[in-house]
């Protein structure tokens, strides 16, 4: 099962995760949304769904910086 890692700066994952329920809350972001809304469909529980994200909206931030 995934984990969130305990590496790196824990202050990035604590300001990663409330930015997206920030924008959760707001629902400026409709895709980032959609996703939160599956998976709590699938069971999730809200914090688990929140770093499910938090972790989406990484690798989205590391695409753009890569290209």
């Amino acid at each position: 099962q995934n984990r969130i890692t305990k590496r790196g700066s824990r202050q990035l994952r604590y300001a990663l995760v409330m930015g997206v329920q920030c924008g959760l809350i707001r629902s400026r972001n409709m895709r980032l949304k959609e996703f939160y809304d599956r998976k709590r469909a699938e069971g999730k529980p809200h914090k688990v769904a929140l770093v499910a994200c938090a972790n989406k909206l990484v690798h989205w931030l590391h695409a753009i910086l890569r290209n």
